[in-house]
């Protein structure tokens, strides 16, 4: 795959039925699930996602066909351009993604505040509601 691959864990997933997950679909190729490691958190009617060794959290690759424009238009939806005050929730980075042919490196975005307070979802998949 030669194309850039982003990884969606939350509301830009193709089983959420919101605006930018339908925007997203319509503009870049599923490829299929995956995992990465880390814990999900319910922050508010949106998931959080802070990587590490402890769990894993499943969700969506893409191949963007026109990178530079789709990811400014989804850093612009995360508030995490370099106009959007600080400090941002969000920060995008390349991580480690498991898929059943093997592993490859995608853009995610990464929770980038305290998640004190807020309820980790065990599941680790944000479609599914089991918050512990």
């Amino acid at each position: 795959m030669n194309r850039p691959l982003l990884f969606v864990y939350g509301t830009l997933r193709p089983g959420f039925d919101g605006p930018m997950a339908h925007w997203l679909a319509d503009r870049a190729e599923w490829i299929g699930a995956g995992w990465t490691g880390g814990q999900l958190y319910q922050v508010a009617d949106y998931p959080g996602f802070v990587p590490g060794e402890a769990g894993r959290v499943y969700g969506d690759l893409f191949a963007l066909h026109d990178a530079e424009a789709l990811l400014a238009r989804l850093d612009a939806y995360e508030e995490c351009t370099s106009d959007d005050p600080l400090p941002h929730e969000y920060r995008r980075e390349r991580c480690l993604v498991e898929t059943p042919d093997g592993p490859v490196k995608a853009w995610v975005y990464l929770y980038a505040l305290s998640v004190t307070g807020h309820s980790m979802i065990a599941s680790g998949d944000f479609l599914v509601t089991d918050q512990s």
